[in-house]
């Protein structure tokens, strides 16, 4: 870096609020660096609340020859199942051997690599299944007698991207939602960055040494409208749609189905009374804020689902859909099944110029190595501060034995037995040990404060508000949880007035600073 270079106001300054952003702030600031990140909307509100919810080695990735990727991911598996018991939790997954498709002996063999690459400990090997006596043949048409049934994990997506967040901002990073970068130009061996609050609409500038653009399908955007260059032949934004039924079967393992196409979909148990039923791919063009899961996709997925259960599969079941765009790095594959989930990250470093990172693709379950990986990048040219950390790190509320999260509803419902067990355990799954934190001081249900639908109560949407950047009620029914499945619009418009109303209070406005 150029000795005559201004003084920053922060090391690094990211653009975007999602897993990748809040992974690397949280790493960058375990490590002694100043960091500030803009999210133009909400946490998580682009494709890392649009996802499949696992946290897995990606079994279909091996027939592209993606061995590095899928052990990179196989490896993270336990590691952050390790670091969040409340919200990454082991799956089961059956893989019902299809007659006319991949051979039986083609899915061990695969299975078998897939057991051995990425130094499981914790989780179960595979076994095999005969459907006609195990539990999870009985919602399966009976031409499925044989079926594969092997280890990977669920995750509440948008509660991880939270969780990050939380924990950059003790560690000293300043995270701000509802802030959108303008333009981002070099100046005297710095970065200025222009910022403007989309509720206020006020500007305001903030000064950096390093940039990264982790905007996810916005990546190209901020590229050609913020920062002036030109670089959309590195994205390619592949559409995944999913759908939401009610509960399809009694057991909790998930499945995984092939289709005729060479795709796969995954029927998951959902928040307890639903299926969720997904994904697929397809490349979409337009504003990725602005995507929804089309009529053709459902129909998809509703007759991909009818090939194997008993019962079909209609879209007039359906409570729900969501659409996300993953940003994929182009690799100039034929179809969009094909492409790279590998995340590409290149560094612009030229002579007296202050550093940017561009982040292209990436999954889910890669995003804590991404940090690693954009963490060496920084060290280089800013210079190294603290060691690596996040690999043995608790995310907030996750600090409890990996096997212990039945004796953490427990102990909650031996403290707080004035909640029903469904409630307490919807907290624990969404707080883990903090739910103590919500609830301290509370001595019975009239203390938790307004009712506003379901297990929802003022206590926790307070909490939210003061912790979790939370401001309106899509906030909190659709990212911090999934609630929305449960509360009718009334109840919605009535949370959304209530929260604009606190949110002017000034002892709130004084927890949010």
């Amino acid at each position: 870096m150029d000795e005559s270079s201004q003084a920053a106001d922060y090391d690094i300054l990211i653009v975007g609020g999602g897993i990748n952003g809040c992974g690397i702030a949280r790493d960058a600031a375990g490590r002694g660096f100043s960091v500030y990140l803009c999210e133009m909307n909400d946490l998580a509100s682009g494709t890392s609340c649009a996802a499949t919810k696992l946290i897995h080695g990606g079994l279909r990735y091996l027939e592209h020859y993606e061995f590095r990727l899928v052990r990179e991911s196989l490896l993270e598996r336990e590691t952050l199942w390790r670091s969040a018991p409340h919200i990454i939790w082991p799956l089961r997954f059956v893989l019902p051997h299809h007659a006319g498709l991949r051979p039986a002996w083609f899915l061990r063999l695969g299975l078998f690599v897939y057991d051995h690459l990425g130094g499981r400990k914790l989780l179960p090997a595979t076994r095999t299944l005969d459907l006609r006596t195990d539990p999870a043949g009985e919602p399966l048409k009976g031409e499925f007698h044989k079926a594969f049934e092997y280890s990977d994990c669920w995750v509440d997506d948008s509660r991880l991207v939270v969780l990050n967040a939380r924990d950059a901002a003790k560690k000293g990073a300043h995270i701000e939602t509802r802030m959108r970068c303008v333009a981002a130009r070099r100046e005297a061996g710095i970065w200025r960055v222009t910022l403007r609050d989309e509720t206020t609409t006020r500007i305001q500038d903030v000064t950096a040494r390093l940039l990264i653009n982790a905007a996810g399908p916005w990546v190209s955007h901020v590229l050609s409208q913020a920062i002036g260059q030109n670089e959309t032949a590195a994205v390619r934004l592949v559409k995944g749609s999913h759908v939401v039924m009610p509960r399809l079967y009694d057991h909790d393992r998930c499945y995984i189905f092939q289709n005729a196409d060479g795709r796969i979909i995954f029927a998951i148990p959902y928040e307890r009374d639903f299926t969720l039923i997904g994904t697929t791919d397809i490349d979409y063009e337009g504003d990725p804020g602005e995507v929804t899961a089309s009529d053709t996709e459902i129909d998809y997925l509703c007759a991909a689902a009818s090939e194997y259960f008993k019962k079909p599969i209609t879209r007039n079941q359906m409570v729900w859909s969501y659409a996300g765009v993953r940003p994929l790095y182009d690799d100039g594959a034929g179809s969009a099944q094909e492409a790279t989930r590998d995340y590409v990250l290149r560094l612009q470093n030229g002579e007296g110029e202050p550093p940017l990172v561009n982040i292209f693709g990436g999954k889910i379950t890669t995003f804590r190595r991404l940090s690693e990986s954009v963490m060496k990048m920084v060290e280089k040219t800013l210079g190294k501060r603290g060691p690596h950390w996040t690999a043995s790190a608790k995310l907030p509320g996750g600090d409890f034995p990996v096997m212990g999260f039945k004796t953490l509803c427990g102990e909650l419902g031996k403290s707080f037995p004035f909640l029903a067990q469904d409630h307490i355990f919807r907290l624990a799954r969404a707080y883990g040990t903090e739910t103590r934190t919500i609830l301290t001081g509370i001595e019975n249900a009239s203390g938790l404060g307004r009712h506003f639908g379901g297990t929802l109560y003022e206590a926790e949407v307070r909490y939210l508000m003061e912790n979790e950047w939370a401001r309106t009620a899509e906030d909190v029914l659709w990212r911090r949880s999934k609630l929305g499945l449960r509360v009718t619009q009334d109840q919605t418009t009535a949370l959304n007035l209530w929260m604009t109303q606190a949110a002017d209070a000034p002892a709130l406005k004084a927890a949010q600073s």
